[in-house]
């Protein structure tokens, strides 16, 4: 008869931020230390800079009294990661990363990233036996098995900010404003942000549109309104009205998107002959900066110690999610295996907006589309 010794129990977790930061991963790190630490009693050790702290062996113990200044809590209103975080390649250092994971000691180890950066860590933990609990944070919202992201709804807040900030310039010298967001191949956070800040046309990667159907709904609204101002939100992963992505070359050569806005302000007055004034403004990082909002802290509380409470029950190779108003856990592998989670075009949101008269594409339009990978 075989017998199967028992797995070693948790006594040290290891933490970690991966991907391009966002509001809410301070609150995540600080729920997941109280947790480990006043509700298990294990240490818990962060990981500077991702999987790159590893290899150079660059970890320190967390504490709940690091966080709590005599009854201040930093953490709570400060945006970024302060453990830091990686989202590029570094080359094939795996072999490196294993030893640093062994010689920091660590029994388990829970990852807050994004898709990419959560199949990353997957894979590598099915390779060298890592035991791992992912939490998943992204402006984009568009991990998989999840309805929220930490960070979605705080740069959803930044989006709707700039729009009425826009509008009153817009409508005081008539002119079309574009506003370009974040979102990579997802249109959530446009989406989310242009129905909640009254957008006139949202362009999201998931739906085509014409420019025939974008100048349609600007005369539209001159019409309407006596001015000839319009709010035009889109998503930088959105394609040109021909189908093609709109990137720019960074200084390694890799291809990023972003040009979406300036392109459409540009069609829309040549398009218009001349009659239209349009303006382009692009968001960019402010997206991913300040402090989290208050569901955002209150999302990344929850998933930090669900996922704390995962691993201490030896749930590992599994993401803590947030669905349907609760929290859930989902296998890992099925996230990685989805990829990532785009808007529905047939959704009640996206219904949603077209009953306001929101301008949101035409989804019976056949476009030769094109699709590069961009990094944000």
């Amino acid at each position: 008869m075989t017998s199967h010794a028992d797995p070693p129990p948790i006594r040290r977790l290891g933490l970690l931020t991966s991907g391009g930061d966002c509001p809410g991963l301070n609150v995540a790190i600080r729920a997941v230390v109280r947790r480990a630490t006043l509700g298990h009693g294990v240490e818990v050790i962060g990981i500077e800079d991702a999987v790159a702290g590893l290899v150079e062996r660059r970890t320190y113990p967390l504490s709940s009294t690091t966080f709590d200044l005599g009854g201040f809590e930093p953490m709570l209103s400060t945006g970024g990661s302060i453990l830091g975080s990686l989202n590029r390649d570094i080359g094939d250092v795996e072999e490196e990363m294993d030893a640093g994971y062994r010689a920091a000691g660590i029994d388990a180890l829970i990852a807050i990233g994004g898709d990419g950066s959560l199949g990353i860590l997957h894979e590598h933990a099915r390779r060298r036996g890592w035991r791992l609990v992912g939490i998943p944070k992204t402006i984009d919202n568009d991990v998989a098995f999840t309805d929220r992201s930490i960070g979605f709804d705080s740069a959803v807040n930044t989006v709707v900010h700039a729009m009425g900030q826009l509008r009153t310039t817009g409508v005081s010298h008539d002119r079309v404003m574009v506003l370009e967001t974040m979102g990579r191949h997802a249109g959530h956070l446009a989406l989310h942000a242009g129905i909640a800040g009254g957008a006139d046309v949202i362009l999201v990667p998931e739906i085509p549109y014409t420019l025939d159907g974008l100048l349609e709904t600007i005369e539209r609204t001159r019409e309407a309104r006596g001015h000839l101002f319009a709010l035009v939100v889109v998503a930088e992963g959105a394609a040109d009205s021909s189908g093609q992505l709109v990137t720019a070359s960074d200084r390694d050569g890799r291809a990023r998107l972003g040009g979406i806005g300036a392109l459409l302000a540009e069609q829309i007055e040549a398009g218009a002959g001349g009659r239209i004034e349009a303006r382009a403004t692009v968001l960019g990082h402010l997206q991913r900066g300040g402090p989290p909002s208050p569901l955002d802290a209150l999302l990344a509380t929850a998933l930090g110690v669900h996922a704390v409470d995962l691993a201490m029950a030896g749930r590992f190779d599994t993401m803590a999610a947030w669905r349907g108003g609760r929290l859930e856990t989902v296998p890992l592998l099925d996230v990685v295996r989805v990829g990532s989670n785009p808007v529905d075009p047939a959704s009640q949101l996206v219904e949603t907006a077209r009953a306001m008269g929101i301008y949101l594409g035409d989804p019976d339009a056949v476009l030769a589309s094109t699709r590069t990978t961009g990094t944000t």
